[in-house]
């Protein structure tokens, strides 16, 4: 008489394991991706307040050119030290 109580007892318990890891797994996932928006958004404001800052010293061109050099460093950074966690 007591074994079927403590199965429905134990499953239950199961079950709320298993909803807790599957809430906190879905948290986890929209903060990443909460995270990676806010960094793109802040890349693109980076960005645009960087060319409208250059663009007032130099010419378009110019302003385009220096904005591109700084995100092609960051991205050979980037590759130096991805490559370099996998060797």
């Amino acid at each position: 008489m007591i074994g079927p109580l403590l199965r429905v007892v134990a499953s239950a318990a199961a079950a709320r394991t298993l909803r807790v890891a599957a809430h906190d797994a879905a948290t986890h996932g929209l903060l990443i991706l909460g995270a990676g928006a806010a960094i793109a958004v802040g890349a693109v404001c980076l960005t645009c307040s960087a060319f409208v800052l250059l663009e007032r010293n130099t010419d378009a061109a110019g302003a385009w050119a220096i904005v591109g050099a700084f995100w092609g460093l960051v991205g050979l950074v980037y590759f130096a030290v991805a490559s370099r966690r996998r060797a």
